[in-house]
C-alpha cells in the first residue's frame, strides 16, 4: 500500500515509464512472436520423457510451449512480481513447476538429471549465466539460448577474429555452441535497442582439448587476453608470469617461433592448451 500511496499523484505515462525502467534494469525484454518461439521449441527438440530447464520465463509464452512438448518443465524466474503471475496461471499445469529464484546462484540439485536448458538471458548477465550454466554442463545434455547477438558471435568466433575472446574459448571447451538464427527487435516488448540472437549448444562429453590443470588454462587464457593491443608474451609477464617460464613455455610450445610478437587472439584452443601445461610445468606453483 505504501508503494501506492508514492504513486498515485502521478501521471499514467510517467508510472509506466517507471515501470518500463525497473524491467530494464532487470535486462527484461519479453518475446512475443510465436513464429520465433515455434523455432525455439523444434531447434530444442525435447522429447516427451526429457525435463526442460526455462529460466526468465518472463510473461510464459516460451513455458507454454514447452509443457505442451509433455515434457517436465522447471520455469525459473527472478522477479516476484512475474513469478506471482505465472504460479497462478500454471496452476493446473501438471508439468511445470515455477520456480521463484536467481539462477546465478540456484543450486540445481533438486532437479531431475539429465535436463535440456532453454532461456532468454537476461542481457545485463548473460556472460556470467552462461559459465554458470557451462559449470553445470554434467547434468545438461544441450542448451538452447537467447541473447544478445553480439554476445552471441563472440560465444562463436573463431581465432583472428576481432570477436574471439576468452568468452569464445571459454564456451566452446566445454561446449559445441552454434548461432542458429537472428530475433529481429520488433519481437521483444519492449524492444531492445540491440539486435538479438538464438544460440544452440551441445555439451561436449569431454573438454575440447585435455589440460595439465583446467584453472591454471583460463588463468592463461585471461592474462593473454587482459590488453589485446599488446604481445602475448607481454601480456604473461604483466600478468605476473615469471620471464624465464614466459619464454621457455612459448619456446617449447612453439608459440612465437615465426612470429615473436604474436597476440592472443591468434591462438586456437590447443594452441592455448599447449602453451599453458607448458607455462604449468615451467611455474613455480604456490
Amino acid at each position: 500500500m505504501a508503494a501506492l500511496g508514492r504513486h498515485r499523484d502521478l501521471p499514467l505515462q510517467t508510472i509506466e515509464s517507471m515501470k518500463r525502467s525497473k524491467r530494464k534494469a532487470l535486462g527484461q525484454h519479453f518475446l512475443h512472436d510465436q513464429n520465433i518461439v515455434r523455432k525455439i521449441i523444434s531447434l530444442a527438440d525435447i522429447q516427451p520423457n526429457e525435463t526442460a530447464v526455462e529460466i526468465g520465463p518472463g510473461r510464459g509464452i516460451l513455458t507454454r510451449a514447452l509443457c505442451e512438448t509433455g515434457s517436465k518443465t522447471f520455469a525459473i524466474e527472478l522477479d516476484h512480481r512475474l513469478y506471482e503471475i505465472l504460479k497462478k496461471e500454471f496452476a493446473d499445469v501438471s508439468n511445470v513447476r515455477i520456480i521463484q529464484a536467481d539462477a546465478l546462484t540456484y543450486p540445481f540439485d533438486g532437479l531431475p538429471t539429465p535436463f535440456v536448458i532453454v532461456a532468454n538471458l537476461p542481457y545485463s548477465i548473460s556472460t556470467p549465466l552462461l559459465f554458470r550454466l557451462l559449470e553445470l554442463r554434467s547434468r545438461v545434455t544441450r542448451m538452447v539460448l537467447m541473447l544478445q547477438l553480439e554476445v552471441a558471435r563472440r560465444i562463436t568466433a573463431s581465432p583472428g577474429t576481432k570477436d574471439y575472446s576468452p568468452l569464445s574459448i571459454g564456451a566452446q571447451f566445454y561446449a559445441e555452441p552454434r548461432l542458429e538464427f537472428l530475433v529481429p527487435r520488433g519481437c521483444f516488448q519492449p524492444k531492445p535497442r540491440v539486435d538479438s540472437a538464438v544460440l544452440s549448444l551441445r555439451i561436449r562429453p569431454s573438454p575440447k582439448v585435455i589440460v595439465k590443470e583446467e584453472a591454471f588454462f583460463f588463468r592463461v587464457v585471461r592474462a593473454g587476453f587482459a590488453h589485446r593491443r599488446k604481445s602475448l608474451r607481454n601480456s604473461l609477464k604483466d600478468a605476473g608470469f615469471p620471464n624465464d617460464a614466459v619464454e621457455e613455455a612459448l619456446d617449447a610450445a612453439s608459440i612465437t617461433s615465426e612470429e615473436p610478437q604474436r597476440r592472443a587472439e591468434t591462438l586456437s584452443i590447443e594452441a592455448f592448451a599447449r602453451l599453458a601445461d607448458k607455462l604449468f610445468e615451467f611455474t613455480p606453483q604456490l
